[in-house]
């Protein structure tokens, strides 16, 4: 089997990827180890930057989207019982974000591969990448009960932090820059209306908390929680009562409760793999790097690197530059470097640490007055949370 582009995984990222490659006129193939079914069911992000948005509307993903997302306009934060929102498009020039979720993007754009695109193989486990380093790069892969080999012009490793793509760069070629931090999100879908028609970040002594949706029926709501929870020590009752604590506000606002049909903890990490190039063989979404979730980076972040890996091939194939391929860890890099300093500083900033000390405490009170009273540091937030350039 031969194509120009082998994509290995068939989330958002992968998908996408193959999308812009096709109206590019640029074949590929798609391996996902996973059934569909599971493709289109597994919970990840919700938010959609600006950037994103813009892309899935000039691929022609975004009909269902334009339907059915839900277009947020600003956030808000909550601190010692204070209410402030942040106006994402007076600070932004008019950039909002999109409340969709992974799920759906993937069925879009699983839907148009089917229809419209190249190969696109579900339960394609792929083994190996082999001569990365060479003109004429492969990838093992089992599918339907025997071994196959896709070969590619080049590779892109759209498989996440466990997949082969990534350990396909040599040991000594690599360098991990990561950080874990000592809690996890405990995170609930619950068949309610959300609380508030926005997103609401909540500082608390207690812990940080965080509402938000998927729909305008269904609420999913955060709470950290110290590092290895195990959900199931939660009860519903007490869930709901903590982030009533998390959420109070000095004007008696009322969170609404519900039946909760989802608990999971999330842990937290920042990591980024570099380069995320190697050869022939280039790394895209979480292969390369993780976000901590606070700062809604992580999907973001693997459609601003298949953007970048489109643009870079159909400008080779439209001037005979590889100029573009040439620069794309780099160029990528960048992006993922101011991602990973915002979602460190939303992270710091909203989340108490395990023995914070009063004086920490204080600087993060400090720190979101800041934000609520200066329109340069408000401006930032917004301007980091919307998302930066995709170019």
């Amino acid at each position: 089997m031969r194509t120009t582009v082998g994509i290995i995984g068939a989330g958002p990222a992968g998908l996408l990827l193959a999308r812009l490659l096709h109206n590019a006129g640029i074949d590929s193939v798609v391996l996902e180890s996973r059934g569909r079914a599971y493709v289109e069911q597994r919970q990840r992000a919700g938010i959609l930057e600006q950037g994103t948005v813009d892309v899935l509307r000039a691929a022609g993903a975004a009909g269902r989207m334009d339907r059915e997302g839900l277009r947020h306009d600003g956030i808000e934060l909550r601190y010692a019982k204070k209410r402030h929102r942040v106006d994402f498009p007076a600070l932004t020039g008019g950039r909002s974000v999109m409340v969709y979720a992974q799920t759906e993007v993937c069925k879009d754009l699983i839907a148009l591969q089917l229809k419209e695109g190249g190969l696109l193989l579900f339960e394609a486990e792929a083994l190996a990448v082999e001569g990365a380093d060479t003109g004429s790069p492969s990838v093992r892969f089992r599918h339907e009960g025997r071994e196959d080999v896709l070969e590619c012009d080049y590779v892109v490793g759209c498989d996440g932090f466990w997949g082969v793509a990534r350990q396909a760069v040599p040991a000594e070629l690599t360098r991990v820059f990561e950080r874990t931090y000592p809690f996890g999100w405990l995170g609930i879908l619950a068949d309610v209306p959300p609380s508030h028609e926005e997103l609401v970040y909540a500082r608390h002594d207690r812990g940080f908390a965080l509402l938000s949706m998927r729909s305008p029926s269904v609420s999913r709501l955060y709470l950290q929680v110290p590092e290895g929870t195990d959900a199931e020590e939660w009860g519903d009752e007490e869930i709901w009562a903590e982030l009533e604590r998390r959420f109070e506000t000095e004007d008696g606002w009322r969170l609404e409760r519900g039946p909760i049909t989802q608990k999971s903890v999330t842990p937290m990490r920042s990591y980024v793999h570099e380069p995320m190039r190697h050869g022939r063989l280039f790394l895209a979404g979480d292969a390369a790097h993780i976000v901590p979730p606070t700062g809604a980076k992580g999907l973001n972040l693997a459609v601003g690197d298949v953007v970048t890996f489109a643009r870079a091939l159909t400008h080779q194939k439209e001037t005979g530059s590889a100029e573009l391929l040439d620069s794309y860890s780099e160029t990528c890099l960048r992006r993922v470097w101011q991602a990973e300093r915002f979602s460190y500083d939303m992270t710091t900033l909203l989340h108490r640490a395990p023995g914070a000390t009063p004086f920490e405490d204080r600087l993060q009170l400090a720190r979101l007055e800041r934000i609520a009273s200066s329109r340069a540091a408000e401006t930032d937030l917004a301007e980091g949370y919307t998302g930066f350039p995709l170019h």
